[in-house]
């Protein structure tokens, strides 16, 4: 099931976005690409799949979505109090059964956004919890479409810090993101750009290299030497899904 998200106020796309969108495909030899990390154990993925699923409430963000919100967090230019972050996540207040629980949930939501900070900090990709292809369906009818949503859920939660500075560098890095979320198809140039099935292919199939572009153009002093990303030996698939052990949750 599709998690709505609202479009905050006056996050329209810059009308310049048309003749950049070619160059957000990012280019990289798989030689040079490290394999995807895993932000949680299969436990931990499993335990907020099911609270997420059957005890958060409707309005709140099903495991995809979160995961999604989470990482744009890990990604954001600057910290969001986590207070913020846990009402815009659960769209409320979450009712827990008891003061573990509590805790249990709550650390893991808070373990997947310091992971994902750590893979990145270190030039890692992160693994997401989706095959990265459409394969011919729409991206918002997708699990794909579901984490791009969360991301940018992420985003407005902090809207102005995004597009501080180098507005353009910034729209040029979220598109991607924008695209694929399909929040943005009532805008005639981001319906257009939504319908070239070639270009959203690449931008799924880059989508862990993008989240570390960003974290580098956000997080990364550009004084600072940029962490290599580097080749890792094999850690396994992001979480047993329903359908079994191993597989990517759709």
């Amino acid at each position: 099931m599709r998690h709505h998200v609202t479009v905050a106020t006056g996050c329209s796309p810059p009308s310049f976005l048309s003749p950049i969108a070619d160059s957000c495909e990012r280019t990289m030899s798989d030689s040079d690409t490290p394999l995807p990390q895993p932000l949680l154990d299969d436990e931990g993925m499993d335990l907020l799949d099911d609270f997420l699923h059957e005890r958060a409430g409707e309005d709140a963000l099903d495991l995809i979505g979160a995961h999604g919100f989470l990482v744009a967090l890990a990604v954001a230019p600057r910290e969001v109090p986590a207070t913020s972050w846990i009402a815009e996540l659960f769209h409320g207040t979450p009712e827990f059964a008891n003061d573990q629980e509590r805790e249990t949930i709550l650390g893991l939501l808070e373990q997947l956004r310091r992971n994902a900070i750590d893979v990145l900090e270190a030039g890692g990709l992160p693994e997401l919890p989706f095959e990265l292809t459409l394969d011919g369906v729409a991206a918002e009818e997708t699990p794909i479409g579901d984490w791009c949503a969360g991301f940018m859920e992420g985003v407005f939660l902090d809207e102005p810090a995004w597009f501080e500075g180098d507005e353009e560098t910034s729209a040029t890095l979220l598109l991607p993101f924008m695209l694929l979320s399909a929040l943005f198809d009532d805008e005639p140039e981001m319906a257009d750009m939504g319908r070239d099935t070639q270009r959203m292919e690449s931008f799924v199939a880059q989508l862990p290299e993008l989240v570390l572009d960003l974290y580098l153009h956000y997080r990364v002093p550009p004084d600072t030497a940029k962490p290599k990303p580097r080749p890792k030996r094999p850690v396994g698939k992001g979480g047993k899904g329903k359908s079994g052990k191993g597989e990517k949750r759709r």
